[in-house]
């Protein structure tokens, strides 16, 4: 009978065993189920910052592009700027040698005055005939 009564021992006993290990199972099971919750959503985060990284690397390339269009246009104004310079001082330039040739000009040829009937000088004379 002692092996009778050991035996319905170790029955109960097993069967305690077991659930034990059920439960442990199942903790580990919860656990790793935890788990994957909490990666999926460090997924997700990862994810939206890298979406607006992504975004902010689109804008700063488009702000780049509007920056090189704008230098462009700048060094043309520039390179304009000192076309129309140059031919302002171009222009004044013959300005100046036109002056001095018209004051070189009227100093050396003066005309006689013309005299009307009267005797009075109304002016100078020009040649037309040239």
């Amino acid at each position: 009978m002692a092996i009778a009564a050991s035996a319905g021992l170790a029955s109960p006993s097993a069967g305690l065993w077991a659930q034990i290990q059920q439960q442990q199972a199942q903790r580990s099971a919860d656990q790793a189920e935890q788990q994957a919750r909490a990666l999926r959503a460090q997924a997700r985060q990862a994810q939206s910052v890298a979406d607006r990284a992504q975004e902010n690397a689109r804008s700063l390339q488009s702000e780049s592009s509007q920056a090189r269009v704008d230098a462009d246009n700048a060094r043309r104004g520039v390179q304009s700027m000192k076309s129309m310079n140059q031919v302002e001082q171009g222009i004044g330039e013959s300005r100046a040698q036109m002056a001095e040739r018209v004051q070189v000009s009227s100093s050396v040829r003066q005309a006689p005055p013309v005299v009307n009937a009267s005797g009075q000088t109304t002016g100078t004379q020009v040649n037309v005939t040239a």
